[in-house]
């Protein structure tokens, strides 16, 4: 029996990504995806679990939880993002930059 090959996510990205209403989506929202990840980086670098910076933060896990979420597009205000920084004993940085 031969097993099937499965795409890759990188080809099936390539491959969706040659849309161009799914490129122009997709690179719209790419910054946001960025700071989740950038968010929950700095989290376990610090050694925190969501309900930890939740406490912090005074908020519950599962707002942290939706706000670290990649599966849906949330935008967190700028307030939330300068508690959680402060949570973590970090700095926000917010810039422009040209493209």
């Amino acid at each position: 029996m031969q097993a099937t090959k499965r795409p890759t996510f990188n080809n099936f990205k390539k491959k969706v990504l040659q849309n161009e209403e799914v490129r122009k989506e997709y690179d719209l929202l790419k910054p946001l995806f960025e700071i989740k990840k950038e968010l929950i980086a700095a989290r376990l670098s610090k050694g925190l679990t969501q309900d930890e910076i939740a406490k912090k933060i005074g908020t519950s896990k599962s707002n942290i939880s939706r706000l670290e979420s990649l599966n849906n597009s949330y935008m967190p205000n700028l307030v939330t993002l300068i508690k959680y920084a402060q949570a973590l004993e970090m700095k926000l940085d917010v810039g422009l930059k040209t493209i």
